[in-house]
């Protein structure tokens, strides 16, 4: 299997089964007091960096030496019908799985990623940290999303990796799993809790996969589970070089959602573009001029690929 050009599908093998009882879903216990960390991947079937990250925890043997460790692979019935050259429509089978984590979405598994949200739920209510593993539409530097909350900024921060930070605050189109529950609540009501949500860089992206191998081992050792040294030794060559300086901090003022899936670009963005003058001409939105709103904005995912009525296209943000 050729990683060096094109990131190829992982083959699950035996590890596809958990061992939870639930399909997909790994959970290791050290016995000892610690936190509870949860990695998942796949929560969109076309992003395979994070599963071929899990597979090499599995593969490697890696347990945790306090506290527990959950591995899951989420959308596995997406997953399934993954085509490299047709990626975009194994994003998911009837809906976004990373939109239906609420109560009333929830309550009514009307489709198959509800119905799969509603299995994992327990999972995710039982973790205090969580690392959402996702790739990206179009080839662009890694950004790690950390909710509006401070504890998550601070976190964040602190793994001294490569990939820019944004501060946002989410969809209109419906909440994902790292807000969920207690992941969304302020800092005074879930102080423990902690959520990261990491876009590691293009879907069919070698790289991808390198920099989601770098933030597990970075996880893992920043939440006490697994000791520096265990991961050297079972994972070599996992963790990539410290950021040279601090990674830029953006935070999210305003969000573009398409009214239709004829939404267009004026230019080939690929995110990160910092656009000096406010009210300068990005895109059309069924005839309506898309303006950025504040000098120095700075475009955070700009894609069409999945645009429709109700789905972000482009986030605007501004150096916090």
């Amino acid at each position: 299997m050729d990683l060096n050009s094109t990131l190829q599908k992982p083959e699950l093998g035996p590890w596809r089964a958990g061992n939870t009882g639930t399909e997909g879903v790994w959970r290791f216990d050290s016995g000892q007091p610690g936190r509870h960390l949860m990695i998942s991947a796949l929560v969109h079937g076309n992003e395979l960096c994070g599963a071929w990250a899990l597979l090499g925890l599995l593969e490697r043997g890696l347990r945790p030496a306090r506290g527990s460790l959950t591995l899951a692979f989420c959308n596995l019935e997406a997953f399934d019908r993954f085509d490299p050259a047709q990626h975009d429509a194994a994003r998911f089978v009837d809906e976004d799985l990373n939109r239906q984590w609420s109560e009333a979405r929830l309550s009514e598994p009307t489709s198959r990623e509800r119905r799969r949200a509603a299995v994992l739920r327990p999972f995710v209510e039982a973790a205090d940290w969580l690392l959402d593993l996702h790739s990206m539409h179009e080839r662009s530097a890694p950004l790690l999303l950390t909710g509006v909350q401070p504890r998550n900024l601070a976190l964040a921060r602190s793994l001294n990796g490569e990939a820019a930070i944004v501060i946002d605050a989410g969809h209109a189109d419906g909440v994902r799993m790292r807000d969920f529950g207690r992941f969304g609540l302020a800092d005074d009501q879930s102080p423990e809790s902690r959520s990261l949500l990491l876009e590691c860089g293009y879907h069919l992206e070698p790289r991808a996969r390198d920099v989601a191998q770098d933030y597990c081992v970075r996880l893992l050792e920043a939440a006490g589970v697994v000791d520096a040294s265990e991961l050297g030794r079972l994972l070599p060559g996992w963790r990539r070089p410290d950021a040279s300086q601090p990674a830029p901090a953006l935070r999210v003022r305003a969000a573009v959602v398409a009214r239709s899936e004829r939404f267009r670009f004026h230019s080939a963005f690929s995110g990160l573009e910092c656009i000096a003058q406010a009210g300068t001409v990005i895109g059309d939105n069924e005839g309506e001029p898309v303006v950025t709103p504040f000098d120095d904005c700075v475009l955070v995912m700009p894609s069409t690929r999945q645009a429709r009525a109700g789905v972000t296209v482009v986030r605007l943000a501004e150096r916090a």
